[in-house]
Formats: structure tokens, C-alpha cells, sequence
């Protein structure tokens, strides 16, 4: 009977859940700071931004930033708190513009290409993937504190220029504290001088 049922409507229902649950975890586009995004050697003006959107919405070929002078590309990817990056997925077409190599590069915001010559936190030796099914794992231990990534794709599979159709980004978001420091810091060290106060007290009587 189980297996009857694993066959029947439950499964769909679960491959639905699935679905749901794989799209959540490619969730971190919606904790970037669209204001300040960057995509360097873009070929149209604000399409770098566009390939960060919905698992879901992956396939829509409508939407794509191409290089403009050479094959490379460079995202500088402000997030409006602190990010614990666990993978990536980079669809692009099945042929030579699809990029070949990723480095990612975490905290330097304002990358420019001269800065690109600096040592990657991790480097991806990527394959043509046009339906975005290919995850590439991170680092994590590199990775759990980005506030800015910085992701540079120097060269392709032999095309004038790179086009790039879905950039996911898997991970945990949590969420920054710097405006309200003094708040943060106050509360923080009110509650353990209490219980000093408690320890100390019968001690000195």
C-alpha cells in the first residue's frame, strides 16, 4: 500500500513541497541591495540586475545581461545584511557564450576590474548549464559573514562576448545590526550585569 501510495497523488504533492522548499533556499536575491548593485561591462544598462530573481522564474530567456567590449564580467553584489553563501548557480547558453570560469571575492565593495587581479576566496571552473541545474558548492567557512560579493567570470567558451541568463544564490541572511548599535550594545550589557549583581551580592555580605 505505501508504495501504491508513493506513486500516487502524495507524491506529487511531495515533489511540490520540494519545489517550494528548493525555491526558498535560492532565496537570497530578495536580500540584495538593488540600489547599489553593480554589474561592470554590461552591454545594456541595468540587465546585470535581472538575473537575479525567483528559482522559478530561472528559465525565463527574456531576461540577460551580455558583456559589452570583451568577454568579461563583473557583479559587485551589496546585501542589506550579513549573508552565509553555500552555493551558486550560473545559467547561461549552450554554446560559447556561456561563462567558463567564476571567482567570487567577499567584502570589497566598489570592485573594479584592476581589483579582480587579487586572490579569490574561491574560484569555479564552471560548465555549460542551460537549464541552471548545476550547483556549485562554496565554501562555507569563507563565506558566512558577506556583506558585499564581488563575482568576477573572466572568460567563456570562446565567444566574443558572455551572456549570462540566471545567477542563484543559496544561503542564510541574517540581519545587520549596525544602525542600531547603541541600542543593541545597551540591551546586551544590561541584562548580564544583572545577574553579576545577583552573583556578587551574597558574596560581600
Amino acid at each position: 500500500a505505501a508504495m501504491a501510495h508513493g506513486h500516487g497523488p502524495g507524491r506529487c504533492r511531495c515533489c511540490g513541497e520540494e519545489a517550494a522548499e528548493r525555491g526558498a533556499a535560492w532565496g537570497l536575491y530578495l536580500r540584495i541591495d538593488r540600489q547599489r548593485l553593480q554589474c561592470l561591462n554590461e552591454r545594456r544598462e541595468g540587465s546585470g540586475a535581472t538575473v537575479f530573481r525567483p528559482w522559478e522564474e530561472r528559465r525565463d530567456r527574456s531576461q540577460f545581461v551580455e558583456s559589452d567590449d570583451d568577454e568579461e564580467l563583473l557583479f559587485n553584489i551589496p546585501f542589506t545584511g550579513s549573508v552565509k553563501l553555500k552555493g551558486v548557480i550560473v545559467m547561461g547558453e549552450d554554446d560559447g557564450t556561456h561563462p567558463a570560469e567564476m571567482r567570487l571575492f567577499r567584502n570589497i565593495p566598489h570592485m573594479s576590474f584592476d581589483d579582480t587581479a587579487k586572490e579569490p576566496e574561491q574560484t569555479f571552473s564552471l560548465s555549460r548549464d542551460p537549464l541552471g541545474e548545476l550547483e556549485y558548492p562554496t565554501k562555507i567557512a569563507r563565506f558566512s559573514n558577506v556583506y558585499h560579493l564581488s563575482m568576477y567570470f573572466p572568460k567563456n567558451f570562446g565567444a566574443e562576448t558572455t551572456k549570462i541568463f540566471y545567477i542563484g544564490l543559496k544561503g542564510e541572511w541574517t540581519e545587520a545590526h549596525r544602525h542600531e548599535v547603541t541600542i543593541c550594545n545597551y540591551e546586551a550589557s544590561a541584562n548580564p550585569a544583572d545577574h553579576k549583581l545577583e552573583q556578587i551580592t551574597p558574596q560581600t555580605h
